[in-house]
């Protein structure tokens, strides 16, 4: 069975960091991509970043560049969301997600991806 949990998500002063973290299990997470997104409230969801299997990155939000990187390790079964210098505008809940159906690259296109985590909640405030 697919799953895909999320953590370490809190509270956190503007200019702050946080490290998010997706365990994946059900598949083997070497071949494939993981996606990292994001939801505000009373906002569509939206892609942050993905990381291939083979390390590539791809940034589905081009503002978030240089504050926030995506990286894997295959031999814990989990991809991280390294976030830095937060905004208050990055609050949301931030979910992980794989497209098992389009494989090891990150896909374009949000609707390929297939199976989701719960989400954990990221609040940025003073």
């Amino acid at each position: 069975q697919v799953q895909l949990v999320e953590s370490g998500g809190g509270l956190v002063q503007p200019g702050g960091s946080l490290r998010l973290s997706c365990a994946a299990s059900g598949f083997t997470l070497d071949y494939y991509a993981i996606g990292w997104f994001r939801q505000a409230p009373e906002k569509e969801r939206e892609g942050v970043s993905c990381i291939s299997s083979s390390d590539g990155s791809l940034n589905y939000l081009d503002s978030l560049k240089g504050r926030f990187t995506i990286s894997r390790d295959n031999a814990k079964n989990t991809v991280y969301l390294q976030m830095n210098s937060l905004k208050p505008e990055d609050t949301a809940v931030y979910y992980c997600a794989v497209p098992l159906r389009y494989g090891s690259r990150c896909p374009h296109l949000l609707s390929f991806y297939d199976y989701w985590g719960q989400g954990t909640q990221v609040t940025v405030s003073s």
